[in-house]
């Protein structure tokens, strides 16, 4: 009797954590209250008696935004920062445009995974396996292609077209999160020490110095 009540207990365990989206809702709507005060993981729930069309709307995706960083891209996000009513939901969405040869550098997002389609250009996509193998898993996409990025895992973008390149993605998490690999790890505040990035990098010292005046 004990070992099946502690077989139940590992089973019940074990597949706690093959969860890998945001909890589930217990109520029809949980419009955010991006304004409370009230720290929860994730956001407090307003009134549903005072729930509005405009809290589950977004407009202007079908919008060009001209690119203008230093790796050519632009990300329209649509998460719950834009729609409350995402609020539990478990889902987002970005556009995503990119000048000739621009790119959405290597990033993760540490809560969601990722499916994209191409809805104009052409993209060299990929993303890396962890540690054990470290495997690159890339193509070329064409208009109308959909690729998907695992959760978690680093992953890039970039335009092979001299034109531009548009692309539309949706993510299993009302807030996904970005972690830009470049910008996270040459551009934080404090800066990390240059000798552990020389060391980790394996180059000298100045170009780690170099890289980090750019951030």
């Amino acid at each position: 009797m004990a070992r099946n009540i502690l077989v139940a207990v590992l089973l019940c365990l074990a597949s706690s954590l093959t969860f890998a989206s945001d909890p589930s809702p217990l109520q029809d709507i949980c419009v955010a209250d991006l304004n409370g005060t009230v720290g929860v993981n994730g956001f407090v729930c307003k009134d549903p008696k005072l729930a509005m069309s405009d809290d589950f709307f977004f407009t202007g995706l079908d919008k060009v935004r001209a690119p203008t960083n230093a790796v050519g891209s632009t990300v329209t996000a649509v998460n719950v920062n834009q729609i409350p009513g995402l609020n539990t939901l478990g889902i987002s969405m970005v556009r995503v445009d990119y000048a000739p040869y621009g790119q959405n550098p290597p990033h993760t997002h540490p809560r969601a995974t990722e499916i994209l389609t191409v809805l104009e250009g052409s993209l060299f996509i990929g993303f890396v396996t962890s540690n054990t193998e470290n495997r690159l898993i890339s193509k070329v996409l064409q208009k109308g292609d959909v690729f998907v990025f695992p959760v978690g895992l680093v992953h890039f973008q970039f335009n092979v077209g001299n034109t531009n390149a548009v692309a539309i993605a949706a993510l299993s998490s009302q807030n996904p999160g970005v972690i830009t690999i470049a910008d996270a790890v040459f551009g934080s505040n404090p800066k990390i020490s240059a000798d552990i990035l020389a060391r980790a990098f394996q180059v000298e010292k100045r170009i780690v110095d170099l890289i980090q005046s750019k951030f």
